[in-house]
């Protein structure tokens, strides 16, 4: 009677022995197939494509970088995790499902933006409020319309903001008419580029010679 519960137990431990060695060889033929992992990378907010995420396989230490239309590809393997970063939004991961039966698998993968909130900070064109308090209070402001007119209007003035060269009526027409005679000229077609024209540096370079050059 002992000699044969000995035998059972061992043909037991056989039996389970037999199905543990099968099923992780089931397993590690699972897990040596190589899978084409496709797909595109969007932005949870926008539905917008996700440009230059960097995907990495966290097991091979393996991967790549989605394209300028977050679009990726690479080899993985069933079960693995592969980790999706990318400046701007939250750092997630994806396991591959290891119940795969094709050797390619594609997946839409989304991130969310994370958004960094900055300390508020002011900055001032016065050292302190009692400087700048004392700069508005010496302020000269006129007090009526008249005389704020007069201080926009002064000669001195338009010639700072505008230069010196104050030219005619007459000339600033002829400036007018011969640009509007150039447009209709090169109508349809590319202007002229003096810089090619051989014709304009000859003149050019006699100009400078004879000291008759204007240059304004």
């Amino acid at each position: 009677m002992y000699k044969r519960f000995h035998i059972f137990i061992l043909f037991c431990g056989l039996f389970f022995l037999t199905q543990y060695s099968c099923s992780a060889q089931g397993q590690g033929r699972k897990r040596g197939q190589l899978v084409q992992f496709s797909g595109v990378v969007v932005d949870r907010d926008s539905v917008q494509k996700v440009p230059y995420v960097a995907i990495l396989d966290k097991r091979s230490s393996s991967g790549c970088m989605s394209d300028n239309s977050g679009y990726f590809s690479f080899i993985a393997i069933p079960g693995d995790t592969v980790i999706f970063q990318a400046i701007g939004f939250k750092s997630n991961y994806y396991v591959l499902p290891d119940t795969l039966s094709t050797d390619r698998y594609s997946w839409i993968h989304v991130m969310v933006k994370d958004t960094t909130t900055l300390k508020e900070f002011k900055f001032y064109s016065w050292p302190s409020k009692e400087a700048f308090r004392s700069a508005f209070l010496k302020l000269d402001i006129p007090d009526n319309d008249l005389d704020r007119a007069r201080a926009n209007m002064a000669l001195a003035a338009l010639h700072a903001r505008y230069g010196s060269d104050m030219r005619e009526p007459g000339l600033n027409s002829m400036q007018t008419m011969q640009q509007e005679y150039d447009k209709l000229y090169y109508a349809g077609q590319l202007p002229a580029n003096n810089l090619l024209n051989p014709i304009a540096w000859g003149k050019f370079i006699q100009a400078w010679k004879d000291g008759t050059l204007n240059v304004q």
